[in-house]
């Protein structure tokens, strides 16, 4: 049973050398190159090289290494995904997909090359979740991230901190990736400043089954960072349950009380996944 942590994933501007070079020494699971919205048109194609020059002179660890590309209906986007298919990096991030000819097209541009991540920022690439997983397998597609100020410019709805206008598609996401045992990663917050609003809002996400958050700033990293890896009362909790079901007289028990409580063999596929990722996010530190 294999994990890779994906608790932190923040996005960079490829056209900021300071960032990029900054980038490495940062304690996120996962750094995006970005193309698309935090690159002005004047220096798309320059952002494009140093994205390639700094994935090529390595030195990432870890680190996942995915980089955001331009919308195929851009003058971009193409050339973007002919750049990558032999780059040395982990995923290319499509932005507002809208359905599963979108991926279709990237993996033939793409080759046998890196994952697909898919933006859903769209009221089409919604509506389409299904059919999108659909063709997780053929496509390579490892994960879905939400994209909240796309879905709330489009949806022309207030956001607020609780974000309760996207509570049904934050649901939805997640369910669409749990369906097909893809990854499943909550949409940036705008705070930058407020340590508590930055809290909560990764703590929001953790509740709502997200595996990790996107983030737009290094503040961000260690609060998602604690909030997306299991707490070590959940760890110790889930050592108690496999250790409760290893006792010779449970081996043919499909439940059993543990502390008090009624704990069914569900749970122990729970405390087992719980148990693989804190080891993983150990190996991290």
């Amino acid at each position: 049973m294999a994990a890779r942590p994906r608790r932190s994933a923040l996005f960079l501007p490829a056209s900021n050398q300071r960032a990029l070079a900054k980038a490495a020494t940062l304690d996120c699971d996962a750094v995006i190159f970005d193309l698309e919205d935090s690159v002005a048109p004047a220096v798309k194609c320059d952002a494009r090289d140093a994205a390639l020059a700094r994935l090529t002179a390595g030195g990432w660890g870890a680190r996942e290494r995915i980089v955001r590309v331009n919308g195929a209906d851009t003058g971009w986007g193409a050339d973007d995904l002919a750049a990558l298919r032999d780059a040395p990096l982990d995923a290319v991030l499509l932005p507002k997909v809208d359905g599963a000819d979108t991926l279709r097209a990237a993996r033939a541009a793409l080759g046998e090359g890196p994952a697909l991540w898919a933006m859903i920022e769209t009221c089409a690439g919604v509506t389409a979740l299904r059919s999108i997983v659909a063709v997780a397998r053929e496509t390579g597609l490892a994960a879905l991230v939400v994209g909240p100020n796309d879905l709330a410019r489009e949806l022309r709805c207030i956001l607020g901190e609780d974000r309760a206008p996207l509570w049904p598609i934050l649901t939805e996401v997640v369910l669409a990736a749990r369906l097909a045992g893809i990854v499943a990663l909550d949409g940036v917050t705008n705070a930058i400043d407020d340590a508590a609003a930055i809290e909560r809002a990764c703590a929001q996400g953790a509740r709502w089954g997200f595996d990790g958050k996107t983030l737009i700033h290094p503040a961000q990293i260690e609060p998602a960072n604690r909030a997306f890896a299991p707490s070590a009362e959940a760890v110790a909790r889930a050592e108690r349950i496999v250790a409760a079901f290893a006792l010779p007289e449970h081996a043919a028990l499909g439940a059993i009380r543990v502390e008090g409580e009624m704990v069914e063999r569900l749970h122990l596929t729970e405390a087992h996944r719980l148990i693989v990722l804190d080891r993983a996010v150990q190996s991290r530190q």
